[in-house]
């Protein structure tokens, strides 16, 4: 299994429920769509937004450290013939924003970073976004696996984890990382009520005015109505 499949099968249980799904609309409605969200106020509060904007103004990441995670972001999910790469998706912006709205995730993810080119000096002779490509993955591969690192590379181990966790919640909650997984939000489902062989098997059965009632296929699709006194019409 390849890494990008073991993120789609660890994360499409728990994703699931918070992705933002695209719904048939209007050119019209889908523009307004659009122009709210770009402007940061879909569903927030106006201190919400006030605050959104005062952190996508300021900048945490040097230029280095972005060019630095960026490479890392890339390795963790590559771009390949179904979708782009973490870069390319807009996981650096996604991790910047999160250092600037969590600041007790700042002091380990630049420690981290220092760690890793700390040890990409000392192996390779070289900043980890300079050193080949070879040597980049040897040493993401000590730190990748907690059950296998050695003892050392604890620290790394640590701050790998928690990389790997923003690159995917970056990935797999951007449009095109949404796309991969095929997640297409909330659709009307159809209940036909318990599978007659379920209820024979628990001893169990419908009579006739449940069914009638409450399964009748030909009423798929109509809304409910009620008359003035609260009663449902038939």
């Amino acid at each position: 299994m390849d890494r990008r499949e073991h993120l789609k099968l660890l994360l499409a249980g728990s994703l699931g429920a918070g992705l933002v799904s695209a719904t048939s609309c209007s050119e019209a409605d889908r523009a307004v769509s659009e122009q709210i969200i770009a402007e940061n106020t879909y569903g927030r509060t106006p201190e919400e937004v006030a605050h959104n904007q005062k952190l996508q103004a300021g900048v945490f990441f040097t230029d280095f450290e972005r060019r630095t995670v960026g490479v890392l972001a890339d390795i963790i999910i590559p771009a390949d013939e179904e979708s782009p790469g973490a870069v390319e998706a807009g996981v650096p912006d996604f991790i910047e924003f999160m250092m600037k709205d969590i600041p007790s995730m700042q002091v380990p993810m630049r420690g981290g970073l220092m760690w890793l080119n700390n040890q990409s000096n000392s192996r390779f002779g070289s900043d980890f976004v300079d050193a080949s490509s070879g040597d980049q993955l040897r040493l993401i591969d000590d730190v990748a696996y907690p059950d296998t690192a050695t003892p050392e590379m604890g620290y790394g181990v640590r701050f790998f984890n928690s990389l790997r966790n923003l690159v995917s919640t970056g990935f797999f909650t951007s449009e095109p990382g949404i796309a991969y997984l095929g997640y297409v939000g909330n659709r009307a489902n159809v209940w036909d009520g318990v599978p007659e062989e379920v209820l024979r098997k628990h001893g169990f059965a419908y009579d006739r005015k449940i069914l009638d009632e409450s399964v009748k296929p030909a009423d798929r699709g109509r809304l409910a109505e009620w008359d003035e006194n609260g009663n449902l019409l038939p």
